[in-house]
């Protein structure tokens, strides 16, 4: 995958980009990746990169002219791949598993890091591009959300994670939040690891840990239950963990 990252803050990408599984996976050519700074793309001697908004108001938006130019040139440069063009931004659709899954299949990934009010959106009606947000919340700039973008897409690419960091186990994969983990010492501070897992019982651990995982979505994110990929054995565990709490309720208002 060749992944082209537009910036006008190149310094606060670059570092990470070479640092763990990704700056490996650089290495060892599962993945290249560039990083642009949009001003470089300008036309004028103070490589102006934002004006103020026609119609008045507050803040300051990115010029259309070096955002068309630098996506124009990511895209010649390589012609022959699919593609796609993504604008990080506050009002762009929420980043999921989904859509990193969705982007892990593409050859090519064109990121423009929003900055200021935002882009103008004559680089939305010039280019298929998908605007998108890593959550309900604003940042001063995109280059952290670009980031997010590469890892969380980057670490589904055959090849990237070895077996001790296999993907198939994650919060989301699933549908699921993911289920508590313990490694050694087996006892701390009094605290001790679940005797299921010490068991050396296969199927009495698949089941502690989906119960677990189930429990936490519960708990954490209900909302992701109903949209779940459920089986039958997970609608029977739900049903006892709801009637495990109504009975703790009943339990706590008795007098």
């Amino acid at each position: 995958m060749v992944i082209d990252i537009l910036t006008i803050f190149p310094e606060i990408v670059t570092p990470a980009l070479s640092e763990s599984l990704l700056g490996k996976a650089v290495d060892e050519g599962i993945l290249k990746i560039n990083v642009h700074d949009l001003r470089s793309y300008t036309d004028d001697k103070h490589q102006v990169v934002d004006d103020s908004p026609f119609g008045g108001g507050p803040g300051m938006v990115m010029k259309v002219e070096p955002v068309y130019r630098g996506i124009e040139s990511c895209i010649r440069n390589n012609p022959e791949l699919s593609r796609s063009i993504i604008v990080t931004s506050a009002s762009g659709k929420r980043f999921d598993q989904a859509a990193a899954e969705n982007l892990s299949r593409q050859e090519h990934l064109i990121i423009v890091c929003g900055r200021y009010k935002g882009i103008d959106e004559r680089v939305m009606e010039l280019f298929d591009v998908e605007e998108i947000s890593i959550g309900d919340y604003v940042l001063t700039g995109g280059e952290f959300a670009a980031l997010v973008l590469v890892e969380a897409t980057s670490r589904l690419l055959p090849g990237y994670m070895s077996k001790f960091e296999a993907a198939e186990t994650d919060s989301f994969t699933s549908g699921l939040l993911g289920y508590p983990d313990y490694t050694r010492p087996q006892e701390f501070m009094g605290l001790s690891v679940p005797e299921v897992l010490v068991s050396g019982h296969h199927e009495n651990i698949r089941k502690f840990r989906r119960r677990k995982a189930i429990e936490k979505t519960l708990a954490n994110r209900p909302d992701m239950i109903e949209l779940a990929d459920l089986t039958e054995e997970d609608r029977l565990m739900i049903d006892e963990i709801d009637s495990k709490k109504r009975a703790k309720k009943i339990e706590g208002d008795a007098p």
